[in-house]
């Protein structure tokens, strides 16, 4: 493996379905985009996983209308191969990264808070002096984040995330398991949020970076960058 020092786990979600309702979800394009051209533009390697390995899938509702830097991820062959293999989370060690992202998308609320997978990496690349950048609903992974004296991650920190009125206004409120904000306040963390909803919003809390909704993609990937210098 490459320089430790000049990699960056991504993350993605593993999880294609809204819950019980039969109805399609997964990763949102804009929020692997936008971050993958950032941190590759700024000298980075980025690996692709998921917390159990394989194919990932895109939330539909976030293929259609899309922009330039989107478009270009997602017409790239070589990266859409990769992400019909992603890297299986419980094989990957904390030390061979320099940071670790968790892309959003609905059904991360599914398959990343239990996964003691990327709890184990989150809180090893940060106790590691490594950097953990989440946007959207990539929070979702660090609910149950402890460290190695048992504190939640998020505890004490100022924390972005999807908003209990972004997920009311997508009419999901009702669907997700839990409402993402109020878990991370409930984990000690403070939430904080964009004046107006779907609206920019990206928190620098030392080595922990998070961001709110898809416009916060690139900003957040921007902080997470400086987090590491």
């Amino acid at each position: 493996m490459s320089d430790a020092s000049r990699r960056i786990l991504f993350v993605l979600t593993g999880n294609d379905r809204l819950g019980d309702t039969g109805e399609p979800t997964g990763v949102f394009l804009a929020e692997a985009a936008h971050p993958y051209d950032v941190v590759t533009k700024a000298g980075y390697e980025v690996d692709f996983a998921s917390p159990t390995g394989g194919p990932v899938h895109f939330d539909p509702r976030s293929t259609g209308d899309r922009d330039p830097v989107s478009d270009a991820f997602y017409s790239d062959e070589a990266i859409q191969g990769r992400l019909q293999d992603t890297l299986d989370a419980r094989t990957l060690r904390a030390e061979d990264y320099a940071a670790v992202f968790f892309v959003g998308g609905h059904g991360t609320m599914w398959d990343f808070p239990d996964s003691e997978a990327l709890q184990r990496l989150t809180a090893g690349i940060y106790e590691g002096g490594g950097a953990v950048g989440a946007v959207c609903h990539g929070p979702s992974a660090l609910v149950n984040v402890r460290l190695s004296d048992g504190s939640y991650l998020v505890a004490g920190r100022e924390v972005a995330g999807f908003t209990t009125e972004e997920e009311q206004a997508v009419k999901l409120d009702g669907v997700v398991p839990f409402l993402l904000d109020q878990r991370l306040t409930e984990r000690g963390a403070r939430h904080t949020k964009a004046e107006k909803p779907f609206t920019a919003h990206v928190v620098r809390d030392g080595r922990l970076v998070t961001g709110q909704n898809p416009p916060s993609s690139k900003g957040t990937a921007e902080a997470l960058i400086a987090a590491l210098k």
